[in-house]
């Protein structure tokens, strides 16, 4: 056995064994888990590329079965995203030291998995998005996922998942900055198999991640509020570069942008992609807290 699975099964207990399990096909062979818990829903449009033994696929068949019908309900779900503008995807990632926070029911509103528990988190991996891969004509570059962390990040090196490797924290800073430019949306990961934690920031399109694409298209909560909401200045001139880039269709224009408050999910691409400057990300205490870890270590 390789020494980040004996960690990861530490991390979980050993009265667990089910949970570790579960850990370990999820991890090991994550666009299988993605598939079978997305096909039913039409959230993906192909197999994954390559295929694994069928006793396998039929126990991923299986787990992933009760998956769908926990997501449903934030009382229930077992894996689910936290949406974070670019400032503090940059600071996740950053961390330098261990940290443990937990019961973070006000940023992460779902009654499992809702810690924040980093060990090692300069160890960080970046592996190919199992989402994207599940599409025929899937965004590129594929390689902007990332575990952050151990036990998972030295799993998927260990075990070659998604051709993962490890890069330093300016690496992973550079990723981040490429896909915020390019319109992705930051989300970090919590899943209760995986020490209901914080375990990975994915950078997501609205073409092929099945996290957006199920609250878009179906309200499944499978992704939260990132806690802030857009505001648009006085001097927004109605130009629509918001309006193309926003992932959640939620801005539309009349004089200056309009945005659809139910919609919107605060990720800022908005923000980002407005050429003058007139669109500001505030928090917003009414969709939840944000999921900002300076904040958090400075009250310690």
């Amino acid at each position: 056995m390789k020494d980040s699975t004996k960690r990861a099964s530490r991390m979980l207990g050993t009265d667990n064994a089910e949970k570790a399990i579960h850990m370990y096909l999820y991890a090991r062979y994550l666009p299988h888990y993605v598939y079978h818990l997305s096909r039913a829903s039409g959230l993906v449009e192909r197999k994954p590329p390559f295929e694994i033994p069928p006793e396998i696929e039929e126990m991923i068949e299986i787990i992933t079965r009760k998956v769908s019908k926990d997501i449903v309900s934030t009382e229930t779900s077992t894996y689910h995203g936290k949406i974070i503008p670019h400032k503090q995807a940059i600071d996740l990632i950053s961390v330098d030291e261990d940290i443990e926070f937990k019961n973070l029911e006000k940023i992460v509103p779902y009654n499992i998995a809702r810690d924040i528990i980093l060990e090692n988190p300069l160890k960080i991996a970046v592996f190919d998005c199992a989402c994207r891969l599940l599409h025929n004509n899937p965004c590129e570059p594929i390689d902007v996922c990332m575990a952050v962390g151990d036990p998972l990040a030295s799993f998927l090196v260990e075990h070659e998942v998604l051709g993962a490797r490890m890069v330093s924290v300016d690496e992973a800073a550079q990723i981040l900055e490429a896909e915020h430019k390019r319109g992705r949306v930051h989300g970090a990961y919590f899943k209760d198999v995986v020490g209901d934690r914080f375990y990975a920031l994915c950078n997501c399109c609205a073409c092929c991640c099945v996290g957006m694409k199920a609250w878009t298209r179906l309200r499944i909560p499978i992704i939260c509020h990132s806690g802030y909401s857009p505001v648009v200045s006085n001097e927004c001139d109605a130009c629509g570069e918001c309006e193309r880039a926003c992932p959640f269709g939620a801005i539309h224009m009349e004089e200056t942008s309009v945005i659809d408050a139910d919609r919107c999910m605060g990720c800022g691409v908005c923000e980002g992609n407005c050429p003058i400057g007139a669109i500001t990300l505030i928090p917003d205490p009414v969709k939840g807290e944000p999921l900002d870890v300076k904040m958090l270590m400075e009250k310690g």
